[in-house]
């Protein structure tokens, strides 16, 4: 198992499929959670301190499963990013299980 960072840009003007997606969105990242799959996750903010991108950090076997999730969360599916960075991590500092 390797961690997998997601880098995922919203798409210009796209605040409102945020916000109508988010509920779902969020039961997928809680049942990612409870799966053990989610580390960590949020939003990136503009300078007005809107959402305009997120950060995912999942633990996958490989680089191909790490982009199934991906593809998998409802804001993929809505189509809300703009561009979406799957990269391997290595969470070095102030991991919760180190």
């Amino acid at each position: 198992m390797a961690l997998f960072a997601f880098v995922c840009a919203d798409k210009p003007g796209h605040l409102n499929v945020r916000m109508d997606t988010r509920p779902t969105h969020l039961e997928h990242l809680n049942a990612l959670n409870d799966k053990g799959i989610l580390k960590m996750a949020g939003p990136f903010l503009d300078g007005d301190g809107k959402p305009n991108g997120s950060l995912v950090i999942v633990e996958a076997e490989s680089i191909e499963d790490a982009r199934a999730i991906a593809d998998a969360d409802p804001y993929a599916k809505a189509g809300l990013f703009q561009s979406v960075e799957v990269k391997p991590f290595n969470w070095v500092f102030n991991k919760p299980e180190a």
